[in-house]
């Protein structure tokens, strides 16, 4: 299975036939989070994986986790 890497978190990368665009979620987050996201193009999904995973870690950091 393909996936995405960024900061050291991995995403899947899967195709929804149902809304003809690429999708995913972020691995290993066990019930802290859960981060999807989706795209039309490989780089709108990265670019949405980056983005979920930067707003992911601000949040962290504003409430000091």
């Amino acid at each position: 299975m393909d996936y995405l890497e960024y900061k050291g978190y991995k995403g899947s990368v899967e195709y929804s036939k149902d809304d003809n665009c690429l999708c995913g979620k972020v691995q290993g987050m066990g019930n802290k989070a859960l981060i999807l996201y989706e795209g039309t193009t490989i780089n709108e999904l990265r670019k949405d994986f980056e983005e979920g995973i930067d707003s992911y870690l601000e949040g962290c950091k504003a409430d000091d986790v």
